[in-house]
C-alpha cells in the first residue's frame, strides 16, 4: 500500500521479485512497481490481503456486521456421455452436512462433456474435526450423485472462500483515495452463489462516481462519495436487500427452519420483509473445544470418485517458488501448538483444502506445526477460520499459485 502525506491512498506497490527465504536478495532480484492514481479501486476478491489493511486503517468496518464466509470446494469432471447433458445445473443443501452446518453443492454440467462439481461449507462451524475437504469428497458418494460420476475422470481441483454476510456485513466502500468494489466488499448472491455480475456492476458503479469526480470541473475530491448512493439506487443493492436474511436465518433456526423461512421471506414476501437478520459472531470465534465435540471418522478415498488432498493439489497445478518468504505468516508461533493444538487440536489440519498444515513430532522431541507453504491453493481460508487469527496470508511472489484450466 501507497499513501500521500495527508493519509490518503496513493496506490499500490507490486512484490519484489527474487528475494530469497532469508529476506536475502538473489541474483535474480527485481524491485517491485509503483502504480499511482488518483483513485485506486480494490477488487481483490474475498478477504482480500490489501483490503483488509485498508479496512483496518480507516474503520470501514465500523458499523457492520462481521462478515461471515464458506469455503467453496470445486472439481472439474469429464463425464461419461451417456451420463453429460449440457446446461443441466443442480443446487443441493445439507448432507453431508448436519442440519445445524451450513453446506451445500453446486453442479453444472458444460460443454464438451464436463461438468463443475462443487460443494460449499459455511466457515461458521462449530466442529473442528470437520474437514471441509473431506465432505466435498463424502458428498460425491451419494446414490444421487455417484452414478453421473462414475465412468468419468476428474481433471482439475480448486478451492476458494466465498463472502456470505451479504448487505449487513458491506463496510463502508470509499476511503480517501479509493474505493472497494466486488467481492473484497462482500457483494455474493448468497441464494444465487453468485457474484460476478455484482462485481462487475460495482466496478462500473465506481468508474462512474471517479469519472465524475474528475471531470467535474473542481478540484476532485479526496473521498468518492458517489459511489456509495449509486450503489444503494442500482439494481445490486436491491438484489442484496432481498436476499439479506437468507444466510442469517440458518443461523437462527438451522437448515429446516431457514428452508421454511426463506420461501416465506422471499418467495412469498418478495425479500422486503420489515426486518433484518443480523451476523453476530466472526467465523473464527465459533469452534468449540475439540474433546466436547464428536469426532469424525471419514472414509479412506478410492482414487476414483473420491480423493486425497495432495493429488488434488497436484492437479491445481500450483506452484510457488521454493526458495521465497513464507507467504503463511504466524503472529505467534508458539500459539498452534501451546493454543489451537491444545484446545481445538489444531483445526488447520482439516480446514485447509490444501495439505498446507501439519502437526509433526519427530522422535523426542515436542509437536510442532508443519507450514507447506508451497502447496497453498490461495482460498484464504487459514487467514478466515485460524481461532486467534494468528495466521496472516499475505501475497506470495508473482505468479505463484494454482493454474486452474478452465475452472
Amino acid at each position: 500500500m501507497l499513501y500521500h502525506d495527508d493519509g490518503r491512498v496513493k496506490g499500490v506497490a507490486t512484490g519484489d521479485l527474487g528475494v530469497a527465504r532469508d529476506g536475502t536478495r538473489k541474483d535474480s532480484y527485481q524491485p517491485g512497481m509503483e502504480l499511482h492514481g488518483r483513485y485506486t479501486f480494490f477488487g481483490e476478491g474475498c478477504r482480500g490481503s490489501l483490503t483488509r489493511q485498508i479496512e483496518a486503517r480507516f474503520g470501514l468496518r465500523q458499523g457492520a456486521d462481521p462478515q461471515t464466509y464458506g469455503i467453496g470446494i470445486k472439481e472439474l469432471w469429464e463425464l461419461d456421455p451417456a451420463r453429460h447433458k449440457a446446461g443441466t445445473v443442480i443446487h443441493t443443501a445439507g448432507w453431508p452436512m448436519n442440519s445445524t452446518t451450513w453446506g451445500g453443492s453446486f453442479i453444472y454440467h458444460l460443454e464438451n462433456n464436463q461438468a463443475y462439481v462443487g460443494y460449499v461449507v459455511g466457515l461458521d462451524y462449530d466442529n473442528p474435526h470437520l474437514s471441509p475437504f473431506d465432505e466435498m469428497q463424502r458428498f460425491k458418494t451419494h446414490p444421487a450423485i455417484r452414478p453421473m460420476l462414475e465412468g468419468g475422470r476428474r481433471i482439475s481441483y480448486g478451492a476458494r472462500a466465498l463472502n456470505e454476510g451479504g448487505l449487513q456485513s458491506l463496510p463502508k466502500l470509499v476511503f480517501p483515495g479509493g474505493a472497494l468494489i466486488g467481492c473484497a466488499a462482500g457483494f455474493l448472491n448468497v441464494p444465487k452463489i453468485k457474484g460476478s455480475h455484482n462485481a462487475m456492476k460495482t466496478g462500473m458503479l465506481a468508474a462512474e462516481a471517479a469519472f465524475e469526480a474528475i471531470t467535474g470541473g473542481a478540484e476532485a475530491p479526496a473521498e468518492l462519495a458517489a459511489f456509495p448512493p449509486k450503489f444503494e439506487s442500482s439494481w445490486v443493492y436491491e438484489e442484496l436487500y432481498k436476499a439479506r436474511n437468507f444466510r442469517p436465518a440458518f443461523g437462527k433456526w438451522g437448515l429446516y427452519g431457514a428452508m421454511l423461512y426463506g420461501g416465506l421471506d422471499l418467495k412469498l414476501l418478495g425479500g422486503r420483509a420489515p426486518w433484518t437478520f443480523r451476523h453476530k459472531h466472526a467465523d473464527h470465534e465459533r469452534l468449540k473445544p475439540a474433546a466436547k465435540m464428536p469426532k469424525i471418522d471419514y472414509p479412506k478415498p478410492d482414487g476414483v470418485i473420491t480423493f486425497d488432498k495432495l493429488s488434488s493439489v497436484f492437479i491445481s497445478n500450483t506452484n510457488h517458488e521454493e526458495d521465497q518468504p513464507v507467504h503463511l505468516t504466524l503472529k505467534d508461533p508458539a500459539i498452534p501448538v501451546a493454543h489451537n493444538l491444545k484446545l481445538y487440536d489444531e483445526p488447520a489440519q482439516r480446514y485447509c483444502p490444501a495439505g498446507v498444515y501439519e502437526i509433526v513430532q519427530d522422535a523426542g522431541e515436542q509437536p510442532r506445526l508443519q507450514i507447506n507453504a508451497q502447496n497453498c491453493v490461495h482460498c484464504k481460508t487459514c487467514d478466515i477460520k485460524d481461532p486467534t487469527q494468528n495466521i496472516v496470508w499475505i501475497t506470495p511472489e508473482g505468479g505463484g499459485g494454482p493454474n486452474y484450466p478452465n475452472m
